[in-house]
């Protein structure tokens, strides 16, 4: 897809659903859709999943405001949530999504959120893609085989998969050493990495004197690892030396850095601009593998519980 972006802004916060442990309202987060579209950051991911449609109601009551062809919209199938649509699922939550994102029937980007059922679903997204509703078919937290398997059904109907969506960070890199990335190289497949921060935790903002919200999801995650996270943080707080950048800076541009296109959960201006600015860092090859080395020896686990190892 021609004029994407460097970076994709992420409304999963957006639902308030308990993962990120805070509430956040409309007015709260208008001057932070504001911020993106003012950067030229115009291309959003979100799910009816996020908070069962409120992640999609908040972004959507901003984006009825903005010319159709002036932002790009990502949006999810969960098979998890098939169940309260009918008989026909995909379409219905594709219909539900779209009227709560004020567009206008078409999704740039609809993705199969997970493999649960598959490949029932990606055979039931033809129709939609066929009708022309859908610019561009994604597959998010599949394996590679799972993907080639979804590719190979598209291929017999004269479509393919455009875009992969799986967690990738500098500590989690199972999309890489799977062969993922390869694959999506070679096949002309945009990979979206998501997580990249960790949540925040590839902030520097969250250490064992400050934690993560006890009572949220990531907390539960995160909070344990805290010791080995402050090595991690330290080491993208010395390559941000180089380049007058951030913590959360240098973990953005790693993973541009690396070929994908990040999507960067943003629930504050400075989400935004740290975001923007990530974009423009271009790191060495020593840095590179700097950061690496560091990740493969504290060996941080953060694969979670929606998720799998890729293989």
């Amino acid at each position: 897809m021609k004029n994407l972006p460097k970076i994709c802004l992420g409304a999963w916060a957006w639902g308030n659903d308990g993962t990120f442990g805070n509430h956040l309202t409309k007015e709260m987060l208008k001057p932070v859709f504001e911020k993106g579209i003012e950067l030229g950051l115009n291309l959003w991911d979100t799910a009816f999943v996020y908070g069962m449609g409120e992640s999609e109601k908040i972004l959507g009551n901003f984006l009825k405001n903005i010319k159709r062809e002036d932002y790009i919209i990502s949006a999810k199938f969960t098979p998890q949530c098939a169940g309260m649509f009918g008989a026909d699922p995909i379409r219905g939550m594709f219909e539900t999504s779209n009227k709560l994102l004020n567009t206008n029937g078409i999704m740039d980007f609809y993705w199969i959120h997970n493999p649960v059922g598959a490949p029932r679903w990606i055979k039931e997204i033809i129709p939609l893609a066929k009708e022309g509703k859908i610019k561009n078919i994604g597959v998010s937290n599949h394996s590679l085989a799972e993907i080639k398997e979804a590719n190979e059904i598209l291929k017999k109907e004269g479509l393919k998969i455009d875009a992969v969506q799986n967690h990738y960070s500098i500590i989690n890199r199972s999309s890489e050493t799977s062969g993922i990335l390869d694959y999506c190289k070679k096949n002309n497949i945009i990979f979206f990495s998501y997580m990249v921060v960790e949540q925040g935790a590839l902030t520097g903002v969250y250490n064992e004197n400050n934690p993560f919200p006890t009572d949220s999801d990531r907390g539960m995650k995160y909070n344990p690892l805290l010791p080995k996270l402050k090595i991690m943080n330290e080491a993208l707080e010395k390559v941000g030396k180089n380049h007058n950048a951030t913590i959360s800076e240098v973990a953005i541009a790693y993973v541009i850095n690396k070929g994908t296109l990040p999507i960067v959960g943003v629930t504050k201006i400075k989400h935004v601009e740290e975001a923007y600015i990530s974009s423009k860092i271009i790191l060495s090859s020593d840095e590179i593998k700097y950061l690496e080395d560091v990740a493969a020896k504290l060996n941080l686990n953060t694969i979670r519980e929606w998720e799998k190892e890729m293989k």
